[in-house]
């Protein structure tokens, strides 16, 4: 299934899909032993939208992130951002855990990345510094992560990513260690700094009712191999505020997903569309 998207996420001119994800198979392992994991997946993300992926455990969902983000290959079909195919440092990738370097200041770690890239170590603590208010996290430059709470440390991380100031942020179930009222707040911050720097970002998550939060569009992927199985349009306005939750258009869309995943992990592929 192909969902097209070629409009703004909240209307306006017609523009090409920032990230084209287009009849893309993957399998790890050769022979008898291969592992069939993505089966003709179709994707499209557009300049400035929010996109979470979810789907039932081991699906392919992290699999997926990483073709987006080269640091894999499909074995067929095309993966693109901004037109070109998809390379490594072409996206700005946070994995699930914060990777943070415990000898390392909050500073020299969000300053690492733009290190790696050849920036000047004084160049690059400058980039990351200037983003520190933005972040919620002036005064802890010179703190080492385990001073930092989860949230911060999170924080933090998506700091190191966002400074590379590429395209394309991709979060691969960036909240899934915090607990439930430290997520609720990261989930509020996420969105005030994804509104106020128009990110275009593919997250990927277990949990429906984040994504039900953050996104424009939520993608359900069935069992592996997987497919897409559903695509949801979240029209529930912006900002969110924790009174959507009470939404009732709210919980008619939670309800319909987790039958959807449910559904995908009991039974076949099947390929259908709600809005």
């Amino acid at each position: 299934m192909t969902e097209s998207c070629t409009e703004t996420p909240h209307g306006g001119a017609r523009v090409p899909p920032r990230v084209s994800v287009a009849a893309v198979h993957k399998s790890f392992g050769t022979g008898n032993s291969a592992r069939r994991v993505l089966d003709g997946i179709d994707v499209e993300c557009r300049a400035g939208e929010f996109v979470a992926v979810v789907g039932p455990s081991g699906c392919g969902k992290s699999t997926l992130l990483s073709l987006i983000a080269g640091l894999d290959t499909p074995d067929d079909g095309a993966v693109s951002v901004d037109g070109h195919p998809a390379t490594a440092g072409g996206a700005a990738y946070m994995p699930q855990r914060d990777l943070l370097f415990p000898w390392r200041t909050i500073l020299d770690n969000a300053a690492l990345a733009l290190e790696v890239r050849g920036s000047s170590r004084r160049d690059a603590r400058e980039q990351a510094r200037a983003l520190f208010p933005v972040f919620g996290l002036e005064g802890f430059e010179s703190a080492r992560p385990g001073q930092l709470s989860g949230g911060m440390r999170q924080r933090a991380a998506l700091l190191r990513t966002v400074v590379q100031n590429r395209p394309v942020l991709l979060l691969d179930e960036p909240f899934g260690a915090l607990d439930s009222l430290t997520r609720s707040e990261m989930h509020a911050w996420l969105q005030s700094v994804w509104q106020r720097h128009n990110w275009t970002t593919v997250m990927i998550t277990h949990d429906v009712r984040e994504a039900l939060f953050l996104a424009d569009r939520v993608v359900v992927l069935s069992a592996r191999p997987a497919r897409v199985q559903r695509v949801v349009t979240v029209d529930l306005g912006r900002p969110r505020t924790l009174d959507v939750l009470t939404d009732p258009r709210f919980a008619d869309l939670e309800r319909s997903l987790l039958g959807e995943l449910h559904g995908a992990t009991l039974s076949p592929p099947r390929a259908t569309r709600i809005e």
